[in-house]
């Protein structure tokens, strides 16, 4: 199978051909595909990269396929998400950072419309183009407007939520930014049912679109993205006691832990320096018995609400059994970033906001129903370890993320310490399905892939996809990074960060611990011309001066509720102006009779 997927992938089609192809090959040559995004998880978060949650169905997956430990994400959400479905940088597709971020200055601007702009094409859009089944659920957070939903873009079926996030037991907002939970199913608002958690529903929704379609012989792409453990961490009661102890201890030893276990198992070199915590965050002896128990059970339910979505990911993978269609399918597990540092009630009004809209945060009935749970910077920090920073930042805790390969065409039991990056997975999946990622197939004209197949990887045909001379640029709001070779060139701005670039040898130094942009100044200068040259190229805008990620958050999300609840404050200010009347008449009233 893997000699005639080559030679197809490396011949150019033309369309009519590719489609014959599509249609007459032998399904063992032409694999279903499930990709898996999880949202918000660290590089060592899933039991197979040594973390402390039960994930037994990735980590079976990851066993029976090829784990990479040095592929890289852009540091939020939706740019990996259209990266990851385009195999395009995230500029050029539209989707160059995410739209709560977004200032005005970059609004509506060539890469920053925020949904995926014409002439670019989804993986689900060039696999349906050749004889593809095509699936969505979960969230999509790259746009509703006309024509900017899945089903625009190449699936079939979709039910999916347009948002960064939402509660994971209900239909409602989790910031101000949102005046609800936007699900939708095909090109229509959907409402949930009343026994909804997202894990339970995104999968269930999946075997319902396969289930229908069981009698389609053609093969399937879906796509599973989840809602965990993206804030609010939500997760079943019962399995968040299980992860009490486990986090009783604090971050500063679950950091340390996570350190030496990457030395372990090699995902980092022995003896290499574990990375900073981020400035300004509290050490775990300074907390009070009651901040420390929640602070636990904050943590714990994090691991509950990745073992729950392991837990479905099983019932997905029995079903494809059960069905006869496990053997021929790929499995692509990654996620969209590193792990999430926000404090919601850090900002101004949030606490208002919450009681408002039906949430708590107590420690009796945290993760459940009702609660607004997070686990804040500092786990943030300790998840991502041995990395630097998380989030937001293009430093390795921000970027640095699983992912995992298995089925057929694929290595048993492989490991990858190749450098990849997100782009990487589109043309992977085609060549994977034997389609030529160059050929045109006559409808989808579409941008070519910025990134690269992994499969001379998948296969062990190649150790490194990427040489030492070829750059790979990333950038979301200001935060930035060049790979090449072992080298690294990294901006982070404020709030953890200084905006200053730095310098660092990943191979010796992958935690970012010592700057060598003045031991090596020619490196150094090297690779700013490299990414002035990416920049240049994919249409990176300025930032408006003194810029801030959670200044202009808070900006947008007092536009977006102005906007969204503009008739009731409207009503409310015409009824507060007809009382001032009242009140003044009355008093106009009073006095004229005393005279």
């Amino acid at each position: 199978m893997l000699s005639s997927l080559s030679l197809i992938s490396h011949m150019r089609l033309a369309p009519i051909a590719l489609l014959a192809i599509a249609i007459l090959s032998p399904a063992a040559a032409r694999p279903n595909f499930v990709v898996i995004l999880v949202d918000d998880a660290a590089l060592m978060d899933f039991g197979a990269y040594g973390g402390e949650a039960a994930t037994p169905n990735i980590d079976a997956l990851a066993e029976r396929g090829v784990m990479l430990s040095r592929f890289h994400t852009s540091p939020l959400c939706a740019p990996s998400r259209a990266m990851l479905l385009t195999g395009i940088d995230n500029h050029r597709t539209g989707i160059a950072t995410i739209p709560e971020i977004l200032p005005a200055s970059q609004r509506g601007k060539p890469g920053y419309s925020m949904s995926i702009e014409p002439g670019v094409s989804t993986i689900a859009a060039r696999l349906k183009s050749v004889g593809y089944r095509t699936y969505m659920t979960g969230k999509w957070h790259l746009g509703h407007a006309n024509g900017a939903l899945p089903v625009h873009h190449g699936f079939d079926r979709s039910f999916v939520l347009d948002a960064s996030g939402a509660d994971n037991w209900e239909q409602k907002p989790y910031i101000p930014y949102y005046a609800t939970a936007p699900w939708f199913e095909d090109h229509l608002p959907a409402k949930l049912p009343e026994d909804f958690y997202s894990s339970d529903f995104i999968v269930g929704k999946m075997l319902e679109y396969l289930d229908n379609d069981l009698d389609d012989v053609r093969p399937f792409f879906s796509f599973v993205s989840f809602q965990a453990i993206h804030i609010p961490v939500q997760a079943p009661a019962e399995l968040t006691a299980k992860y009490i102890a486990t986090y009783a201890d604090g971050w500063d030893k679950m950091r340390e832990k996570r350190w030496r276990r990457a030395q372990e198992i090699g995902l980092i070199p022995e003896g290499a320096a574990l990375g900073p915590m981020a400035p300004g965050l509290r050490k775990w002896n300074t907390l009070n018995t009651d901040e420390k128990a929640l602070a636990a059970k904050s943590m714990a339910a994090n691991a509950a609400m990745l073992e729950s979505m392991d837990k479905h990911i099983g019932r997905l993978i029995a079903r494809l059994e059960e069905n006869g269609a496990l053997a021929d399918t790929v499995f692509i597990i990654t996620s969209d970033n590193g792990p999430e540092p926000s404090d919601p009630l850090s900002i101004r009004g949030y606490g208002l906001w919450m009681r408002l809209n039906g949430y708590s945060r107590s420690l009796t009935d945290l993760g459940e129903r009702g609660s607004m749970n997070y686990i804040g910077p500092e786990w943030a920090s300790a998840a991502a370890s041995p990395s630097a920073l998380f989030k937001f930042y293009a430093t390795e805790g921000g970027t640095r993320a699983p992912l995992i390969f298995s089925g057929p065409g694929v290595d048993l039991g492989g490991r990858s310490n190749a450098f990849s990056y997100v782009t990487d997975i589109a043309p992977t999946i085609l060549e994977l399905a034997g389609v030529d990622p160059s050929a045109d197939d006559g409808e989808l004209a579409s941008l070519a892939f910025t990134g690269r197949s992994l499969v001379p990887l998948l296969t062990g045909a190649r150790e490194e996809i990427y040489d030492a001379q070829t750059p790979v640029g990333l950038e979301v709001s200001g935060n930035a990074a060049l790979y090449k070779g072992d080298f690294k060139l990294v901006r982070a701005l404020p709030r953890y960060g200084d905006g200053s670039w730095r310098l660092f040898n990943l191979a010796t130094d992958p935690g970012e611990t010592s700057d060598l942009s003045t031991v090596l100044p020619e490196k150094f200068v090297e690779l700013l011309r490299d990414y002035e040259h990416y920049a240049a190229e994919m249409g990176v805008l300025d930032l408006p001066p003194g810029y801030s990620t959670v200044r202009q958050l808070s900006k947008n999300a007092l536009v977006a509720m102005l906007k969204h609840h503009s008739l009731a404050i409207f009503s409310a200010g015409l009824a507060l102006g007809v009382i001032v009347l009242l009140i003044g008449y009355a008093a106009a009233k009073r006095s004229r009779r005393r005279q």
